[in-house]
């Protein structure tokens, strides 16, 4: 659990700025995985080797575009006996990094990766990019997701209008195929699941 140190009360009639109470967490890159895991937060929050990454709120469309694919996930997942799962959900990719997919995807329910706190693994992960910081999604997480050996991962990327699924292949992501609109984005390994681009981007 976090440790919070007291410090004398100090009479005072205003009451202390509410950035104060960052003082009572530890500095970056001096969180633990069970700090971080204790943290309790409204935000999306991922932990990366002692440092935590708040995310930003995401935007109507983007919540809108992950709504689509959950509900395209969860007709998947009753086929294959599977799981799907809507952020905020913890993955815990290998210790010391944790992150907090869109979505994610087991097809099995009793997969032991799938675990109450947070999943050690996904067959599957989605994530729609975000204007803020795309290279997260496009270059740190498709590294991240290759490293924990997750089989497939989507990239939805509004700005661009294209889904680019990915397959892995030895250690790293190949392109099983980039989809614009006008086409339909297929899955490397679930043939049943499939995705409109144009349903996907314009979802309401």
């Amino acid at each position: 659990m976090i440790e919070i140190k007291s410090t004398p009360a100090v009479p005072t009639t205003e009451p202390e700025p509410a950035w104060e109470v960052a003082l009572l967490f530890p500095a970056q890159g001096a969180w633990s995985e069970e700090e971080y895991l204790h943290l309790d937060t409204n935000h999306l929050v991922e932990f990366s080797h002692g440092h935590i990454e708040v995310l930003s709120m995401p935007s109507d469309k983007h919540q809108a575009i992950v709504g689509f694919l959950f509900v395209l996930l969860l007709h998947l997942a009753r086929q294959t006996g599977g799981t799907a799962r809507v952020a905020p959900l913890r993955l815990r990719l290998r210790p010391g990094k944790i992150r907090e997919p869109d979505l994610v995807f087991v097809a099995s329910a009793l997969d032991p990766r799938r675990q109450a706190q947070f999943w050690t693994g996904a067959d599957l992960v989605i994530e729609v990019v975000s204007p803020d910081d795309p290279q997260r999604d496009l270059v740190t997480k498709r590294a991240e997701y290759a490293q924990a050996g997750i089989p497939e991962y989507w990239i939805v990327d509004p700005q661009t209008e294209t889904i680019t699924v990915l397959r892995l292949q030895d250690a790293a992501y190949a392109e099983h195929g980039v989809f614009g609109r006008g086409a339909v984005a297929t899955s490397a390994y679930y043939p049943d699941l499939q995705a409109a681009v144009n349903d996907v981007l314009d979802a309401p």
